[in-house]
């Protein structure tokens, strides 16, 4: 795995860079925002996972997130945030921040998280030499249509494009159940791959994004069941 992580506290990046060593990993350490964005633009396709911190010089995780997401909608992206800023999580995970962990954090919490996060984008990689069979869309409703080889997403024929890797995998887990309706513990535990102890704004944060995105196409498939969570309805939606 190909590692960037832009982090200002050289304390904390030394102590990762031992922890992304013994994992054999190939870690890249920027103290600099800007500088880090400007590593990450260099080649954009050559990383796997990007962590990012807050509060950096020069240039804020928020503003880093932003241009990472212009060039690239796909690359996992791990914000390192303050404790007590709950609003800057959310906004992080708005702006198309894929995870975050709060600082203090245990390196082990931080190496967990990463595998995690590459383990459901790697399932979803494309391969490069695809049959006519590949090609096929693994769902297909009425309106709607995805395929998880070519990651890519059809209402009406129309493309809904910029997901990112959350994103997609969070509206993969609802059509592949069309009409079941699911918690915000329950999608937390599916798509995330791990426990977030009731913090329920993530599934929030991403739902909210992901509707923002598919309403380019002039339908709103992801319903609200009030007081329980969210479910995909394609019958549903004659707008």
């Amino acid at each position: 795995m190909k590692l960037l992580m832009i982090e200002d506290n050289v304390s904390v990046s030394e102590m990762m860079e031992m922890f992304f060593s013994k994992e054999g990993w190939d870690a890249t350490f920027k103290l600099d925002g800007k500088e880090g964005l400007e590593t990450f633009l260099a080649c954009p396709d050559e990383w796997d996972i990007v962590t990012l911190d807050l509060n950096l010089p020069s240039m804020d995780g928020m503003q880093i997130c932003r241009e990472m997401r212009k060039v690239s909608a796909t690359v996992p992206i791990i914000m390192l945030t303050a404790k007590d800023s709950e609003s800057d999580q959310v906004i992080g995970l708005e702006i198309g921040a894929d995870d975050y962990v709060t600082k203090p954090f245990s390196p082990l919490t931080l190496i967990a998280r990463i595998k995690a996060l590459h383990r459901r984008a790697d399932l979803l990689t494309t391969d490069p030499v695809k049959t006519a069979a590949e090609e096929a869309f693994d769902i297909v409703t009425k309106h709607f249509k995805l395929s998880t080889k070519t990651r890519e997403v059809y209402i009406d024929d129309y493309l809904i494009e910029g997901l990112t890797p959350k994103e997609f995998e969070l509206l993969y887990t609802l059509s592949k159940n069309p009409k079941q309706v699911f918690s915000r513990e329950q999608l937390l535990s599916l798509v995330w791959d791990y426990q977030y102890y009731g913090d329920e704004r993530t599934v929030d944060a991403h739902i909210k994004k992901l509707r923002q995105k598919i309403e380019t196409s002039g339908r709103q498939l992801i319903q609200t069941v009030w007081g329980v969570g969210y479910k995909f309805d394609d019958a549903g939606d004659e707008s």
